[in-house]
Order: C-alpha cells, then structure tokens, then sequence
C-alpha cells in the first residue's frame, strides 16, 4: 500500500526544510548585537523588561530573516532588489508595525502624549536589514546550489 501526500504537504516540508538550512547562517551573538546596536540604549533607558523585548526582537528578526530568504529566488533569477522589496511589501510592514507595538506595548511609550517617531524608523531599518541579509544568504545559496 501507497501513502498518499498531498501537494500541500510536500510543499510545507520543502519549506520547513529550507528555512531550517537558512537558519543555521545566524548566530545568536549577532542578533544580539544587532539588538544592542539598533536598540540599546532605548532600551535601557526606557524599560525594565530588557530579556522580553531582545527575545521579541529576536523573533521578528528571524522572521524577517526568513522572509529576505524566501523571495531571493526572485534576485537569482534576475529580479531587481526594488521590485522584490515590493513584492512583500505588505509582509514586511507586518513585522515593522508588529516590532514597533511589542516595543510600545513593554516600554510603555504609549503612555506619553506623542508617539516615538524615531522608534518606529529604528524598527523599520533593523526589519529591513535583517530582510536584506536574508535575501543576499539566500541570493548566495541559490549561486551555490544549495537550496
């Protein structure tokens, strides 16, 4: 007797697959210090729950991570990097206003009369870094036949 699989499932597992091969190109250290770097000193400014939001920033920069990964097929095959931003435009806005409510949410920014402008263009660019190595390791893999 034959099992069965649907395109669908083999469709979920050669994306599980991939995105387990992309994982092992980040480091811990380097997200931290990504964090550190983007968010540092607002965030030890601003909070007590510094553990909670790193691991929330981590989160989201995996995420986004993943998400370069996925549409760099569209660079390899000679898409330019505009067109693709493009493409997961709304996916990316996703992880940017996420990012940016989680933080509000624990720093408790919201409290104050104005909104932090500059916060949400600091999680817009660590979104869009993460996004855009994403897209050159798998822009790499691609070359290198690796997916």
């Amino acid at each position: 007797m034959n099992v069965i699989t649907t395109f669908k499932e083999k469709k979920i597992e050669k994306q599980l697959t991939y995105e387990r091969k992309m994982l092992r190109e980040i480091s811990l250290e380097g997200l931290k210090n990504k964090i550190n770097s983007s968010f540092g000193s607002y965030l030890r400014s601003k909070t007590l729950f510094v553990s909670s939001i790193e691991e929330g920033c981590m989160d989201v920069a995996i995420e986004a991570f993943l998400l370069g990964a996925k549409y760099s097929r569209f660079g390899y095959y000679g898409e330019q990097l505009d067109s693709v931003k493009q493409r997961c435009y709304y996916d990316e806005k996703y992880l940017i206003d996420s990012l940016y409510d989680f933080i509000t949410y624990w720093t408790h920014a919201g409290d104050h009369e104005f909104v932090s402008e500059a916060l949400y263009y600091t999680c817009e660019e660590y979104v869009g870094s993460w996004w855009n190595e994403g897209f050159n390791k798998g822009q790499k893999r691609y070359r290198l036949r690796l997916h």
